[in-house]
């Protein structure tokens, strides 16, 4: 449960989406500050380890959501868009989910057709506006 304040503050907050989802980025890079990866699902945690590293913030869970990472190769996550102290939360839990990742099978990922793989970048998408929505 986010409280009110924690709320106002969440709105106020710049935001940086970091995605290897090019609907999302498609969709949001002219309102917000989108970084684009052309890679994996580990290649985008890895981004957003290194801008957590210099300072930023998370501000969605970078495993957040029901589907695994062994089951899509789209993430998109959200984090400050300034720099701040490094919060050591925020590394401990990118650092976790990096770990996370790497105990998956994703042998799963490379029988994914085009309709599923449009059908897994929505489910990233919609995931993602939830967050930005609260």
């Amino acid at each position: 449960m986010i409280l009110p304040s924690a709320l106002f503050i969440f709105r106020l907050v710049k935001k940086m989406i970091i995605t290897n989802n090019d609907w999302v980025f498609n969709k949001y890079k002219n309102s917000l500050n989108v970084v684009y990866i052309d890679g994996t699902f580990k290649d985008v945690l890895i981004a957003v380890r290194d801008k957590l590293h210099m300072g930023h913030e998370l501000l969605t869970h970078p495993l957040g959501s029901s589907v695994k990472p062994s089951e899509t190769p789209y993430k998109s996550i959200m984090i400050t868009d300034n720099k701040n102290n490094i919060n050591f939360n925020s590394i401990y839990m990118i650092e976790n989910a990096i770990i996370t990742y790497d105990k998956f099978n994703k042998d799963k990922l490379k029988f994914i057709n085009e309709k599923i793989a449009e059908d897994l970048k929505l489910i990233d998408l919609t995931v993602l506006e939830s967050a930005l929505n609260i």
